[in-house]
């Protein structure tokens, strides 16, 4: 068998394969051409099978989509709502959110619901990937190794890594309707044997102690209540000497909360993204030391980035790869829900769901462009080894 060593300087991950380098960025992912009737895709009322308002998510009346979004915008700022009730009732704001958006997430940004680090030439596609992959190299998982996803969404990340890096991982999920959807697509991938998922609440993970080798998040901590507590969870469950991984959504240092306009733009995320609070960058950290991990590394990859993470959301961009989360093919979508509301396929609330979704969009640009807001704060740390008997 071939010996693999793997190393990383900054973002550029290498394999070193007996004596043939290889620079991981152009090795490991694939170009993905643009696929036949990608514009009868782009609009739904065209292709009913991808309509994003058929589903959404777990909610099988359609009279109940209008007193979820009333029910989901009640715990928000600019609905009047405040970080106390959001916080007390996270489990249920958060399944509101996602039963609301899953399927516009699906049907705009794919099965990962993640932004990603870019370079010049790269396509999203296959920059989420590589973004992916670097969280498995951080974490030294292969064959063997048992992982934890914490807040796996469908599960595209988890089918993607456990590909990449052949461990077993376990994707932990609240969400009802989104658990359902990961296995369906798990089983139509083939990855039934390597990926399982568990419905749970990521404050309370029903595992005994040290049971994992690693676990990662991806843009999903960000939804607890209590980040020291989420993070001492995580800890509990690997093993001594565990690695954990993830990519925070965390606010800056350059963020004043004094600030009207920094003030508006945190909340418009929190709005659009099922958040309670969002942490920051030097508070994550603290947090994570707090519930007992040792820091190995971190870094805000936004800084690094050659294209702004931002650019798939921004208005002014024009793709014909990523043709959804442009200003047109929002706008397209936007104008199909609204027809589609209006003429009775679809339920009623679902323009108020994409609405709340575009404002978030915007905010997240905003947030980028002003470099008061990262998607991607990068940290590994580790469960600390146990101490010998005797030993202090």
């Amino acid at each position: 068998s071939t010996s693999k060593s793997r190393f990383s300087n900054g973002y550029s991950t290498y394999f070193t394969v007996g004596k043939q380098e290889v620079i991981f960025e152009s090795a490991v992912v694939a170009s993905h051409p643009i696929p036949a009737g990608l514009f009868k895709s782009v609009c739904p009322a065209m292709d009913p099978t991808n309509n994003p308002t058929a589903r959404l998510g777990g909610l099988k009346s359609k009279d109940k989509v209008e007193n979820e979004v009333e029910g989901y915008e009640k715990y928000h700022t600019s609905f009047g709502g405040s970080v106390e009730s959001r916080k007390a009732f996270y489990a249920d704001m958060v399944n509101k959110y996602y039963d609301l958006a899953t399927s516009f997430y699906e049907f705009g940004w794919g099965e990962s619901f993640h932004f990603a680090h870019m370079l010049h030439g790269e396509k999203l596609r296959e920059a989420i990937k590589r973004h992916e992959h670097y969280l498995a190299l951080k974490l030294e998982i292969g064959a063997g190794s048992k992982v934890l996803d914490v807040g796996c969404g469908v599960g595209g990340p988890l089918r993607e890594i456990a590909e990449f890096s052949g461990a077993t991982i376990t994707g932990l999920n609240n969400n009802e309707y989104q658990v359902t959807r990961g296995r369906e697509l798990c089983k139509k991938s083939g990855h039934g044997l390597k990926c399982d998922f568990v419905k749970a609440d990521f404050m309370k993970i029903p595992a005994a102690d040290g049971i994992y080798d690693a676990a990662y998040q991806i843009e999903a901590t960000c939804h607890a209540p209590d980040y020291v507590g989420v993070y001492k969870e995580i800890l509990r469950v690997l093993k001594p000497g565990g690695l954990f991984a993830g990519y925070e959504w965390c606010m800056t240092d350059k963020y004043d909360p004094n600030n009207a306009r920094h003030a508006k733009c945190k909340a418009e995320i929190e709005l659009g993204n099922g958040l309670p609070d969002l942490n920051t960058c030097v508070g994550a950290m603290a947090m994570l030391q707090e519930a007992g991990f040792e820091i190995i590394e971190h870094e805000d990859l936004v800084l690094t980035a050659e294209v702004p993470w931002y650019e798939p959301l921004s208005p002014a961009r024009l793709s014909f790869t990523s043709f959804r989360t442009t200003f047109i093919g929002r706008l397209i979508t936007r104008n199909m829900v609204w027809a589609l509301e209006l003429i009775g396929l679809a339920p009623k609330g679902s323009v108020r769901v994409s609405s709340f979704l575009e404002r978030a969009a915007d905010s997240l640009v905003d947030g980028g462009k002003d470099k008061i807001f990262t998607p991607m704060y990068f940290y590994k740390v580790r469960k600390p080894l146990a101490k010998e008997k005797g030993k202090k």
